[in-house]
Protein backbone atom coordinates (compact mmCIF):
# COMPACT_ATOMS: atom_id res chain seq x y z
CA UNK A 1 0.00 0.00 0.00
CA UNK A 2 1.15 3.44 -0.96
CA UNK A 3 0.66 6.60 1.80
CA UNK A 4 2.03 10.28 1.92
CA UNK A 5 3.27 12.21 4.30
CA UNK A 6 3.34 15.96 3.90
CA UNK A 7 5.81 18.12 6.14
CA UNK A 8 6.71 21.59 6.32
CA UNK A 9 10.11 22.73 5.89
CA UNK A 10 11.77 25.77 6.79
CA UNK A 11 14.71 26.77 4.34
CA UNK A 12 17.09 29.79 5.12
CA UNK A 13 17.41 32.35 2.06
CA UNK A 14 20.65 31.20 0.80
CA UNK A 15 18.48 27.50 0.77
CA UNK A 16 15.20 29.39 -0.67
CA UNK A 17 18.03 30.51 -3.51
CA UNK A 18 19.09 27.18 -4.73
CA UNK A 19 15.40 25.56 -4.15
CA UNK A 20 14.12 28.26 -6.75
CA UNK A 21 17.31 27.66 -8.84
CA UNK A 22 16.26 24.21 -8.68
CA UNK A 23 12.83 24.91 -9.73
CA UNK A 24 13.86 27.26 -12.60
CA UNK A 25 16.56 24.43 -14.49
CA UNK A 26 13.40 21.77 -13.77
CA UNK A 27 11.02 24.47 -15.83
CA UNK A 28 14.10 25.04 -18.39
CA UNK A 29 14.37 20.75 -18.79
CA UNK A 30 10.50 20.59 -19.12
CA UNK A 31 9.88 23.33 -21.39
CA UNK A 32 12.96 21.68 -23.65
CA UNK A 33 11.59 18.25 -23.42
CA UNK A 34 8.32 19.13 -24.72
CA UNK A 35 9.75 21.71 -27.53
CA UNK A 36 11.74 18.18 -28.92
CA UNK A 37 9.01 16.22 -29.34
CA UNK A 38 6.68 18.57 -30.46
CA UNK A 39 9.13 19.56 -33.32
CA UNK A 40 10.09 15.95 -33.95
CA UNK A 41 6.21 14.87 -34.77
CA UNK A 42 5.37 18.36 -36.42
CA UNK A 43 8.40 17.60 -38.54
CA UNK A 44 8.61 14.01 -38.95
CA UNK A 45 5.79 12.53 -37.49
CA UNK A 46 8.50 10.96 -35.34
CA UNK A 47 7.17 10.30 -31.70
CA UNK A 48 10.07 10.48 -29.23
CA UNK A 49 10.51 7.80 -26.36
CA UNK A 50 11.48 8.91 -22.46
CA UNK A 51 15.11 7.29 -22.99
CA UNK A 52 15.41 9.01 -26.03
CA UNK A 53 14.62 12.12 -23.84
CA UNK A 54 17.13 11.39 -21.44
CA UNK A 55 20.21 10.78 -23.85
CA UNK A 56 19.24 14.12 -24.79
CA UNK A 57 19.30 15.60 -20.99
CA UNK A 58 22.92 14.16 -21.35
CA UNK A 59 24.21 16.39 -24.03
CA UNK A 60 22.05 19.76 -22.37
CA UNK A 61 24.27 19.00 -19.31
CA UNK A 62 27.33 19.41 -21.21
CA UNK A 63 26.04 22.19 -22.94
CA UNK A 64 24.42 24.36 -19.76
CA UNK A 65 26.26 23.83 -16.99
CA UNK A 66 24.25 25.06 -14.76
CA UNK A 67 22.36 21.97 -14.55
CA UNK A 68 24.92 20.35 -12.72
CA UNK A 69 23.35 22.08 -9.76
CA UNK A 70 20.66 19.99 -9.30
CA UNK A 71 21.19 16.33 -8.70
CA UNK A 72 20.67 14.53 -11.50
CA UNK A 73 17.41 11.81 -11.23
CA UNK A 74 15.39 15.61 -10.35
CA UNK A 75 16.27 16.49 -14.09
CA UNK A 76 15.27 12.66 -15.27
CA UNK A 77 12.07 13.07 -13.54
CA UNK A 78 10.75 16.46 -14.93
CA UNK A 79 11.05 13.87 -18.52
CA UNK A 80 8.72 11.44 -16.98
CA UNK A 81 6.61 14.35 -15.81
CA UNK A 82 6.47 15.30 -19.81
CA UNK A 83 5.69 11.56 -20.97
CA UNK A 84 2.92 11.21 -18.23
CA UNK A 85 1.66 14.26 -19.78
CA UNK A 86 2.02 13.15 -23.54
CA UNK A 87 0.22 9.28 -21.92
CA UNK A 88 -2.75 11.05 -20.61
CA UNK A 89 -3.22 13.65 -23.62
CA UNK A 90 -3.21 10.07 -26.21
CA UNK A 91 -5.56 8.52 -23.50
CA UNK A 92 -8.20 11.88 -23.10
CA UNK A 93 -7.88 11.39 -27.51
CA UNK A 94 -8.59 7.42 -27.26
CA UNK A 95 -11.77 8.43 -24.92
CA UNK A 96 -13.27 11.53 -27.62
CA UNK A 97 -12.88 13.44 -24.78
CA UNK A 98 -10.95 16.78 -25.16
CA UNK A 99 -7.52 16.68 -25.43
CA UNK A 100 -5.48 19.06 -24.15
CA UNK A 101 -2.01 19.82 -25.72
CA UNK A 102 0.83 19.14 -22.87
CA UNK A 103 1.67 23.18 -22.31
CA UNK A 104 5.39 25.04 -22.02
CA UNK A 105 6.06 26.63 -18.37
CA UNK A 106 6.00 29.96 -18.13
CA UNK A 107 8.26 31.82 -15.23
CA UNK A 108 6.64 31.05 -11.63
CA UNK A 109 4.32 28.43 -13.31
CA UNK A 110 6.71 25.45 -12.57
CA UNK A 111 6.46 24.73 -8.61
CA UNK A 112 7.82 21.40 -7.69
CA UNK A 113 10.40 18.84 -8.19
CA UNK A 114 11.16 15.46 -7.15
CA UNK A 115 13.90 13.20 -6.02
CA UNK A 116 12.53 9.33 -7.44
CA UNK A 117 14.83 7.40 -5.73
CA UNK A 118 17.93 8.71 -3.81
CA UNK A 119 19.12 12.33 -3.06
CA UNK A 120 17.21 12.72 0.41
CA UNK A 121 17.08 11.35 3.71
CA UNK A 122 15.28 12.05 7.28
CA UNK A 123 18.18 13.07 9.59
CA UNK A 124 15.89 13.02 13.00
CA UNK A 125 12.17 15.31 13.92
CA UNK A 126 13.78 18.61 13.20
CA UNK A 127 16.25 18.10 10.24
CA UNK A 128 15.70 16.65 6.49
CA UNK A 129 18.88 16.53 4.04
CA UNK A 130 18.55 17.27 0.35
CA UNK A 131 21.52 16.87 -2.22
CA UNK A 132 22.69 20.21 -3.85
CA UNK A 133 20.57 21.76 -1.05
CA UNK A 134 22.35 21.01 2.37
CA UNK A 135 20.42 20.20 5.98
CA UNK A 136 17.24 21.70 5.96
CA UNK A 137 14.50 22.48 9.27
CA UNK A 138 11.44 20.93 8.65
CA UNK A 139 8.77 19.43 11.20
CA UNK A 140 8.16 16.08 11.32
CA UNK A 141 5.42 15.88 13.47
CA UNK A 142 5.08 12.01 13.06
CA UNK A 143 6.79 8.84 12.14
CA UNK A 144 7.11 8.08 8.62
CA UNK A 145 6.40 4.24 8.47
CA UNK A 146 7.14 1.81 5.44
CA UNK A 147 10.10 2.25 2.55
CA UNK A 148 10.22 5.68 1.80
CA UNK A 149 10.15 5.67 -2.18
CA UNK A 150 10.15 9.46 -3.35
CA UNK A 151 10.30 12.86 -2.21
CA UNK A 152 8.78 16.18 -3.58
CA UNK A 153 9.48 19.79 -3.05
CA UNK A 154 6.59 22.40 -3.77
CA UNK A 155 6.64 25.54 -3.19
CA UNK A 156 3.09 27.54 -2.60
CA UNK A 157 1.93 31.10 -3.43
CA UNK A 158 2.35 32.14 -0.32
CA UNK A 159 6.23 31.44 -0.07
CA UNK A 160 5.54 28.47 2.09
CA UNK A 161 7.75 25.27 1.49
CA UNK A 162 6.51 21.66 1.77
CA UNK A 163 8.31 18.40 1.51
CA UNK A 164 5.89 15.18 0.33
CA UNK A 165 7.24 12.00 0.95
CA UNK A 166 5.82 8.65 -0.76
CA UNK A 167 5.76 5.00 0.81
CA UNK A 168 5.50 1.74 0.64
CA UNK A 169 3.96 -0.11 3.23
CA UNK A 170 3.41 -3.87 4.05
CA UNK A 171 0.59 -3.38 6.41
CA UNK A 172 -2.48 -5.01 6.14
CA UNK A 173 -5.26 -3.01 7.31
CA UNK A 174 -7.49 -4.80 10.21
CA UNK A 175 -11.07 -5.73 9.69
CA UNK A 176 -13.61 -3.30 10.80
CA UNK A 177 -14.69 -3.32 14.74
CA UNK A 178 -18.51 -3.37 13.31
CA UNK A 179 -20.94 -3.83 10.84
CA UNK A 180 -22.62 -0.18 10.23
CA UNK A 181 -23.40 0.86 7.30
CA UNK A 182 -24.47 4.34 6.00
CA UNK A 183 -25.57 5.95 3.07
CA UNK A 184 -24.49 9.74 2.44
CA UNK A 185 -26.43 12.41 0.31
CA UNK A 186 -24.48 15.32 -0.70
CA UNK A 187 -25.32 18.59 -1.21
CA UNK A 188 -25.70 22.36 -0.97
CA UNK A 189 -28.40 23.08 1.51
CA UNK A 190 -26.34 20.55 3.74
CA UNK A 191 -23.19 19.38 3.47
CA UNK A 192 -24.50 15.73 4.00
CA UNK A 193 -27.43 14.07 4.82
CA UNK A 194 -26.43 10.43 6.40
CA UNK A 195 -29.07 7.44 6.26
CA UNK A 196 -29.22 7.22 9.73
CA UNK A 197 -31.29 10.80 10.16
CA UNK A 198 -27.74 12.91 10.72
CA UNK A 199 -26.34 15.38 8.69
CA UNK A 200 -23.13 17.84 8.38
CA UNK A 201 -23.92 21.69 7.64
CA UNK A 202 -22.27 23.36 4.98
CA UNK A 203 -19.68 25.06 6.21
CA UNK A 204 -19.45 27.72 3.36
CA UNK A 205 -15.75 28.65 3.00
CA UNK A 206 -15.60 30.83 0.24
CA UNK A 207 -18.58 32.95 2.00
CA UNK A 208 -16.44 33.30 5.31
CA UNK A 209 -14.21 34.65 3.58
CA UNK A 210 -15.42 36.50 0.31
CA UNK A 211 -15.51 39.86 2.31
CA UNK A 212 -11.83 40.36 2.90
CA UNK A 213 -11.17 38.61 -0.43
CA UNK A 214 -12.93 41.38 -2.09
CA UNK A 215 -11.43 44.07 -0.08
CA UNK A 216 -8.13 42.48 -0.80
CA UNK A 217 -8.73 42.60 -4.49
CA UNK A 218 -9.92 45.98 -4.48
CA UNK A 219 -7.16 47.35 -2.97
CA UNK A 220 -4.34 45.48 -5.25
CA UNK A 221 -6.73 47.26 -8.64
CA UNK A 222 -5.52 50.43 -7.01
CA UNK A 223 -1.84 49.43 -7.77
CA UNK A 224 0.40 48.92 -11.13
CA UNK A 225 0.68 45.14 -11.99
CA UNK A 226 4.18 44.06 -10.67
CA UNK A 227 4.98 47.11 -8.46
CA UNK A 228 6.01 46.55 -5.20
CA UNK A 229 2.53 47.61 -3.49
CA UNK A 230 0.75 45.37 -5.97
CA UNK A 231 3.12 42.07 -5.27
CA UNK A 232 2.33 42.76 -1.53
CA UNK A 233 -1.08 43.01 -1.80
CA UNK A 234 -1.26 39.90 -4.03
CA UNK A 235 0.65 38.41 -0.93
CA UNK A 236 -2.67 38.88 1.07
CA UNK A 237 -4.99 37.69 -1.39
CA UNK A 238 -2.87 34.65 -1.87
CA UNK A 239 -2.93 33.87 2.13
CA UNK A 240 -6.69 34.27 2.08
CA UNK A 241 -7.33 31.37 -0.75
CA UNK A 242 -4.81 29.44 1.14
CA UNK A 243 -6.82 29.71 4.45
CA UNK A 244 -9.63 28.68 2.54
CA UNK A 245 -8.61 25.68 1.01
CA UNK A 246 -6.88 24.56 4.43
CA UNK A 247 -10.79 24.81 5.96
CA UNK A 248 -11.43 22.78 3.24
CA UNK A 249 -9.06 20.34 3.38
CA UNK A 250 -9.39 20.77 7.36
CA UNK A 251 -13.16 19.87 7.58
CA UNK A 252 -12.60 16.97 4.68
CA UNK A 253 -10.41 14.77 6.77
CA UNK A 254 -12.03 15.19 10.19
CA UNK A 255 -15.56 14.10 8.47
CA UNK A 256 -13.78 10.96 6.51
CA UNK A 257 -12.23 10.16 9.79
CA UNK A 258 -15.28 10.36 11.55
CA UNK A 259 -17.09 8.14 9.38
CA UNK A 260 -14.42 5.27 8.88
CA UNK A 261 -14.16 5.36 12.43
CA UNK A 262 -18.29 4.68 12.89
CA UNK A 263 -19.26 2.46 9.75
CA UNK A 264 -17.60 -0.41 8.02
CA UNK A 265 -19.37 0.28 5.06
CA UNK A 266 -19.70 3.97 3.30
CA UNK A 267 -22.05 4.74 0.62
CA UNK A 268 -21.51 7.80 -2.33
CA UNK A 269 -22.97 9.04 -5.06
CA UNK A 270 -20.72 8.19 -8.36
CA UNK A 271 -20.83 11.91 -8.60
CA UNK A 272 -19.45 13.68 -11.88
CA UNK A 273 -18.26 17.43 -10.53
CA UNK A 274 -16.82 18.36 -13.80
CA UNK A 275 -19.80 17.83 -15.67
CA UNK A 276 -22.66 19.45 -13.09
CA UNK A 277 -19.92 22.84 -13.30
CA UNK A 278 -20.78 23.15 -16.73
CA UNK A 279 -22.87 26.63 -17.07
CA UNK A 280 -24.53 26.06 -14.16
CA UNK A 281 -25.70 29.58 -11.58
CA UNK A 282 -24.57 27.07 -8.61
CA UNK A 283 -21.05 26.63 -9.97
CA UNK A 284 -19.51 28.58 -7.57
CA UNK A 285 -21.05 26.84 -4.34
CA UNK A 286 -20.61 23.20 -5.96
CA UNK A 287 -16.78 23.83 -6.47
CA UNK A 288 -16.36 25.52 -3.07
CA UNK A 289 -18.00 22.67 -1.13
CA UNK A 290 -15.70 20.05 -2.85
CA UNK A 291 -17.95 16.43 -2.73
CA UNK A 292 -15.41 14.98 -4.71
CA UNK A 293 -12.74 15.74 -1.76
CA UNK A 294 -14.92 13.82 1.14
CA UNK A 295 -14.98 11.43 -1.26
CA UNK A 296 -11.43 10.69 -1.79
CA UNK A 297 -10.05 11.61 1.37
CA UNK A 298 -12.87 8.79 2.82
CA UNK A 299 -11.87 5.89 0.28
CA UNK A 300 -8.17 6.82 1.08
CA UNK A 301 -8.72 6.04 5.11
CA UNK A 302 -11.12 3.77 4.49
CA UNK A 303 -8.21 1.54 3.12
CA UNK A 304 -6.92 1.43 6.05
CA UNK A 305 -9.71 1.46 8.64
CA UNK A 306 -10.88 -1.74 7.43
CA UNK A 307 -13.99 0.37 5.94
CA UNK A 308 -15.33 -0.48 2.56
CA UNK A 309 -16.48 2.69 0.63
CA UNK A 310 -18.76 2.10 -2.27
CA UNK A 311 -19.77 4.22 -5.35
CA UNK A 312 -23.51 3.99 -6.96
CA UNK A 313 -25.26 5.57 -10.00
CA UNK A 314 -27.44 8.63 -8.39
CA UNK A 315 -29.67 8.75 -10.95
CA UNK A 316 -33.18 8.65 -9.57
CA UNK A 317 -31.96 8.96 -6.01
CA UNK A 318 -33.63 11.88 -4.98
CA UNK A 319 -37.08 10.92 -7.01
CA UNK A 320 -37.39 7.18 -5.93
CA UNK A 321 -39.48 6.85 -2.65
CA UNK A 322 -37.13 5.04 -0.62
CA UNK A 323 -40.41 3.10 0.70
CA UNK A 324 -41.91 1.40 -2.03
CA UNK A 325 -40.05 2.54 -4.86
CA UNK A 326 -42.35 4.72 -6.69
CA UNK A 327 -40.98 7.70 -8.83
CA UNK A 328 -41.97 10.88 -7.24
CA UNK A 329 -40.96 13.97 -9.38
CA UNK A 330 -38.99 17.18 -7.55
CA UNK A 331 -37.44 20.89 -8.52
CA UNK A 332 -34.60 21.35 -6.60
CA UNK A 333 -36.22 23.74 -4.69
CA UNK A 334 -38.52 21.10 -3.20
CA UNK A 335 -37.39 19.97 0.11
CA UNK A 336 -39.67 17.68 1.60
CA UNK A 337 -40.45 14.00 -0.18
CA UNK A 338 -44.05 13.43 -0.53
CA UNK A 339 -45.57 10.25 -1.66
CA UNK A 340 -48.92 9.82 -3.22
CA UNK A 341 -48.58 6.35 -3.14
CA UNK A 342 -47.45 5.01 0.09
CA UNK A 343 -48.33 8.17 1.89
CA UNK A 344 -44.13 8.53 3.19
CA UNK A 345 -43.50 11.87 4.33
CA UNK A 346 -39.79 13.31 4.58
CA UNK A 347 -36.77 15.27 4.21
CA UNK A 348 -36.01 15.13 0.81
CA UNK A 349 -32.34 14.40 1.27
CA UNK A 350 -32.78 11.96 4.03
CA UNK A 351 -35.01 9.74 1.30
CA UNK A 352 -32.18 9.98 -1.34
CA UNK A 353 -29.45 8.97 1.22
CA UNK A 354 -31.37 5.77 2.58
CA UNK A 355 -31.96 4.72 -1.39
CA UNK A 356 -28.51 5.47 -1.59
CA UNK A 357 -27.63 2.72 0.96
CA UNK A 358 -29.86 0.87 -0.58
CA UNK A 359 -28.24 1.02 -3.97
CA UNK A 360 -25.23 -0.11 -2.44
CA UNK A 361 -25.79 -2.72 -0.30
CA UNK A 362 -27.41 -4.28 -3.26
CA UNK A 363 -24.19 -4.14 -4.60
CA UNK A 364 -22.27 -5.52 -2.58
CA UNK A 365 -24.87 -8.85 -2.80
Amino acid sequence: MRKTYRYRIYPSKSQISKLEDTLEFSRWVYNETLALRKTAWETNEESISLYATNKELTQWKKDKQELKQVHSQVLQNVQVRVDLAFKAFFRRVKKGETPGYPRFKGKGRYDSFTYPQSGFEILDDRTIKLSKIGEVKAKIHRQVEGNVKTATLRRYPTGKWYICFSTECDRVPELHNNDNAVGIDVGLEKFATLSDGSYIPNPRWVKQEENNLAKAQRKMSKFAKGSTEWLKTLKVVQRIHERTANKRKDFAHKVSRNLVDNYSIIVFEDLNVKDMVQENHLAKSIMDVAWRMLIDTTKNKAEWAGSNVVLVNPAYTSQMCSRCGTIVKKELKDRIHKCQCCSLEMDRDLNASINILRLGLQSLG
